[in-house]
Formats: C-alpha cells, sequence, structure tokens
C-alpha cells in the first residue's frame, strides 16, 4: 500500500508547541520533495512549507516563517514539522503531500512540484 499518514495534531493553547509527522508506506520519502500544507473552513489552501529532495532546502510561507521547522528522517521515512509559538489562525487540518522536484512557490505558499497526493490529515486546534 502506496499511503501518506499525518499525526501529532491535537489541541494546544496559543503560545504552545506541536510536531506533526509524515510517515510514508509503500515508498521512500528520501526521493521526494515534500510539503506541509493547511486547510481551515473559510480558508484557501496555505502551502506553509516544503524541503528539496536533493538538498533538504527548506522553504516557509510567510505565515509560519520564524516558528516552523520542516525536516525529514530518511531512516524513518519520516518527514516532521515542529510547529513553535502556535496562534489561534494556525488552526487547521495539516496535510503533508509529495513531489517530484523540488518546491515552487504559488499563491502565497510553497508546495512540491507537481504534487497529487496526500494523507487524511491531522487537526491542529489552538485555543485557550
Amino acid at each position: 500500500q502506496v499511503q501518506l499518514v499525518e499525526s501529532g495534531g491535537g489541541l494546544v493553547q496559543p503560545g504552545g508547541s506541536l510536531r506533526l509527522s509524515c510517515a510514508a508506506s509503500g515508498f521512500r520519502l528520501e526521493y521526494y520533495a515534500v510539503g506541509w500544507f493547511r486547510q481551515a473552513p473559510g480558508k484557501e489552501r496555505e502551502g506553509i512549507s516544503c524541503i528539496d529532495r536533493t538538498d533538504d532546502s527548506t522553504v516557509y510561507a510567510d505565515s509560519v516563517k520564524g516558528r516552523f521547522t520542516i525536516s525529514r528522517d530518511n531512516v524513518k521515512n519520516t518527514v516532521y514539522l515542529q510547529m513553535n509559538n502556535l496562534k489561534p489562525e494556525d488552526t487547521a487540518v495539516y496535510y503533508c503531500t509529495t513531489g517530484l522536484i523540488g518546491c515552487t512557490y504559488y499563491n502565497g505558499g510553497w508546495y512540491p512540484i507537481g504534487y497529487d497526493t496526500w494523507g487524511q490529515g491531522t487537526q491542529v486546534t489552538v485555543s485557550s
């Protein structure tokens, strides 16, 4: 089975932290650019971060820059999103997705080029 599974979301107070995980089955993440995007009710999809497949360079949307960090662990075949200093506006369902080449900037966010697959997502709720 080829799939992506997001996990690690939950309810956190403003200023708190969460680490999301994107675990791949059936393929190796090390061969792909991997990104995280989020979807909140009433808002467009926002590509918040992407990590390149070749040199592990990282990019971030302005909305999360300085607060979120994307990384990968090829041994575990997992990509992470460390989220610090969370704000209520970060509340959304978070998805990871893959592309073949690298990362591209589109509509205010970053995405793996040609991304077309993702998992079920994990809910992040930031509230006091």
